[in-house]
């Protein structure tokens, strides 16, 4: 990200405005300046930009539209085109926020910056901001890093981001913050019972592990994340199409989520004792893959019925699940990129959130809200727990009907947390397929800055 560290006499303003202040600013301003942006066409649509010049042919300052809310994180977005759209110079934001918005500025600032550029080289914005004195860097740096992160995992091709890519660079998320980091890789799965995690990964070149990261004093308040890690999903020998597995290295965006919203947990310094699972594994095709209506057994005993192989990301996170509810936590957050049905149901910018506990459902909700990056809540319908019967098993994983996928892959999912639990299950694309500022194409964070800032309010 690209901050500035003072403002100098060549400093351009930045002046925010709303659509419904724009009249009151032309008013106000040089009567240049007003015919200007009359002329410009220039309405103060959120996001859009004009530049003001100078008598000298210069640029006098940069009047930006801005969204009219008074929540702070409503206007997070309007300054990220900036970055990539403004000459190159020093700006600095003639306007009095207050702390939180002054930060959403910045963050979104910080996030029109952000490129992926492991294998091109990409042009790096030559605009500068000072960052507004009222702004919390540190928190700009922490969110704007984690969310860098997740989405650099993401948009990793799977060819240098398989199983134990991913655990090398949760490793190194871990590293600056002291936290313990443990990988259980291969057949070593079966000695400590995760067999259904080496039953989905066990046909892959790279072996099939489990990421276990544990952070902060014993005696705080347990929390524990729960990431689906699938590197690659060919589905299967029940094979996608060629469309189908184009995006697929997008199927670790589960685990992608829980590091970047780990890194944000810690580098913040919450009192919580954290704890970070994230199966990781390919589901590819071989000799020795797991084929369809096989009964696999999982760490928790019940026998599950193969419904079709291409659902193989339940499969992994009932291990996962089982082992994150056996030191009794005081929530429970799992992240997968899950189901179709959930897209179909919200469209792609709004992950699906199920969740069995109201008060964490509705704090999640809240949180979200308040920090432009929103949930949606879908039932646990328990009426369709009889869809995941089986005649050979103790469950089917796909069940007998084709409706309500999203609700019966997370009624699947809900076997495997105890009751008493609070369990929220989040079920997310995790992708952008088209550029908005501050949102490049690929890989995204989805639901993380609403639940950090929920964790920060609850424990903080």
């Amino acid at each position: 990200m690209t901050f500035a560290a003072r403002k100098t006499s060549s400093s351009v303003p930045i002046f925010l405005v709303t659509e419904s202040g724009l009249k009151d600013w032309g008013n106000t301003a040089d009567t240049n300046a007003s015919q200007w942006v009359a002329a410009t066409g220039f309405t103060a649509a959120a996001g859009a930009h004009c530049c003001l010049p100078n008598p000298n042919g210069g640029l006098a300052g940069i009047l930006v539209g801005v969204t009219e809310s008074e929540t702070p994180s409503a206007g997070l977005w309007d300054l990220a085109g900036l970055p990539t759209n403004l000459p190159e110079g020093r700006y600095y934001l003639d306007t009095e926020l207050g702390p939180e918005k002054a930060t959403m500025a910045a963050l979104g600032w910080a996030l029109g910056c952000y490129s992926f550029d492991r294998y091109k080289k990409t042009p790096k914005p030559k605009a500068e901001l000072v960052l507004p004195t009222e702004a919390d860097r540190a928190e700009v740096n922490r969110i704007a890093t984690g969310i860098g992160l997740t989405r650099d995992l993401i948009t990793t091709p799977a060819g240098d981001m398989g199983p134990e890519d991913l655990a090398e660079a949760a490793k190194a998320m871990a590293k600056p913050f002291k936290a313990k980091v443990k990988v259980i890789v291969g057949k070593d799965l079966l000695r400590k019972n995760y067999p259904s995690i080496h039953a989905v990964g066990r046909a892959a070149a790279q072996e099939p592990r489990l990421i276990d990261i544990t952070w902060g004093k014993t005696s705080n308040p347990r929390v524990t994340l729960v990431g689906k890690g699938v590197c690659f999903d060919t589905g299967g020998l029940d094979i996608k199409s060629a469309g189908g597995m184009l995006n697929m290295k997008k199927d670790m965006g589960g685990a992608a989520q829980v590091l970047g919203l780990a890194h944000m947990i810690m580098d913040a310094g919450l009192p919580v004792r954290l704890r970070v699972l994230a199966p990781a594994v390919e589901n590819a095709i071989s000799s020795n893959a797991f084929h369809p209506l096989d009964v696999l057994r999982t760490r928790k005993g019940l026998t599950v019925e193969v419904g079709n192989t291409d659902a193989e990301g339940r499969l992994i996170l009932s291990d996962a699940l089982s082992e994150a509810a056996s030191d009794k936590p005081e929530m429970i957050i799992d992240f997968a990129t899950l189901t179709g049905a959930a897209r179909v149901a919200l469209g792609t910018d709004v992950p699906a959130l199920f969740c069995n506990d109201d008060a964490l459902a509705e704090a999640l909700l809240a949180h979200g809200t308040q920090a432009n990056d929103p949930l949606w809540r879908m039932p646990l319908w328990q009426g369709y727990k009889a869809h995941l019967s089986s005649k050979v098993a103790d469950l089917s994983s796909t069940g007998s009907a084709p409706q309500g996928g999203a609700i019966k892959a997370a009624l699947f999912l809900e076997h495997f947390v105890e009751p008493d639990i609070p369990w929220a299950h989040i079920d997310l694309m995790a992708f952008n397929s088209t550029s908005r500022p501050g949102r490049p194409e690929g890989g995204e964070a989805q639901g993380i800055r609403g639940i950090y800032a929920m964790l920060k309010k609850r424990y903080a």
